[in-house]
């Protein structure tokens, strides 16, 4: 578990550069067409050279023919509809109230427990919504709210609006994704051969995406061109390697999943000193580093926490 969770908190990490960087080629005059598509777009040929190299290609290859109807759907859920509504969010609210409104993919998890099973004594077994979890989760929620509230009124109501909706359909997007590809894939594939087949499959997604880029902004610009694919190193290829890792080792384990969940909570955090010591971002007041230290308090009780 402890290995687990520091999977979890590393990824945490490098997935605070997407919402950092995404910000500041929407201020940019980048598109969130190009800054979600060349993402996954730069991803592929990388996955595929190492996947390649350690001679892991062809089984993820056989796998997919032999559901790809599955594949192509969950994949488009996990990393389609995941990013493409993140990126979408990123022009409208700062990269704090992106992150701070993703964390409810914490809540999100938990609440999609009973929609999976658990094989106990080769029985299927539904699993149940932890509460306890849950209830420390709105203790982080409060946190997040907190740290939210006063910058949240510089905003307008409907670009408030433009931020909530679509980071909350990718906060139930990826963990939906993410588990569904673990139940398909079961142990026949590691961590990278399912990062790797996910991108592959969610292609057919991004070239739509992709066109409708050129359609309503034309191509994109050289600046965005290198944040996307730094974003697509750290957030893309390690970060995504690194919690999918986190949720294999824990995935037979309803809670201790939601619990490797919730240390995404950690994107808020990093996210936030990325944007003061990088970009000069405003201090938090007061209220807001009350709220920090309640995310703080709750991620270290939920891995206390035991069912």
């Amino acid at each position: 578990m402890k290995k687990a969770l520091l999977f979890g908190i590393g990824a945490s990490f490098f997935f605070s550069f997407t919402f950092v960087l995404n910000r500041q080629m929407n201020i940019g005059g980048g598109s969130w067409y190009w800054s979600s598509s060349l993402r996954y777009l730069f991803m592929l040929p990388i996955l595929f050279f190492i996947v390649t190299i350690k001679k892991q290609l062809f089984p993820v290859i056989e796998d997919i023919k032999k559901n790809p109807v599955s594949w192509l759907i969950w994949s488009t859920i996990g990393f389609g509809f995941f990013y493409a509504p993140l990126s979408f969010a990123s022009a409208y609210g700062a990269s704090w109230l992106v992150a701070g409104t993703w964390q409810l993919t914490i809540i999100a998890g938990a609440l999609m427990s009973p929609f999976f099973y658990t094989i106990v004594d080769e029985q299927r077994v539904r699993n149940h919504i932890p509460k306890k979890f849950l209830f420390v989760s709105f203790i982080i929620l409060i946190g997040i709210f907190l740290m939210l509230s006063e910058e949240a009124k510089k905003i307008s109501i409907f670009d408030s609006f433009l931020v909530v909706v679509p980071v909350l359909f990718a906060a139930f997007s990826y963990p939906l994704g993410n588990r569904k590809m673990m139940e398909l894939c079961n142990s026949r594939l590691n961590t990278l051969q399912r990062v790797f087949g996910m991108t592959l499959c969610s292609i057919p997604f991004w070239i739509i995406i992709v066109i409708l880029g050129v359609i309503q902004t034309g191509i994109p610009t050289d600046n965005q061109i290198i944040q996307s694919l730094i974003v697509a190193i750290s957030s893309g290829v390690i970060a995504t390697i690194m919690f999918f890792k986190a949720t294999d080792i824990v995935k037979g384990d309803s809670h201790k999943l939601a619990v490797i969940e919730s240390t995404q909570v950690g994107e808020l955090i990093f996210t936030l000193l990325g944007g003061v010591l990088i970009f000069h971002d405003t201090i938090p007041t007061i209220l807001g580093i009350i709220g920090i230290v309640l995310v703080a308090i709750g991620m270290v009780i939920n891995s206390f926490i035991q069912e």
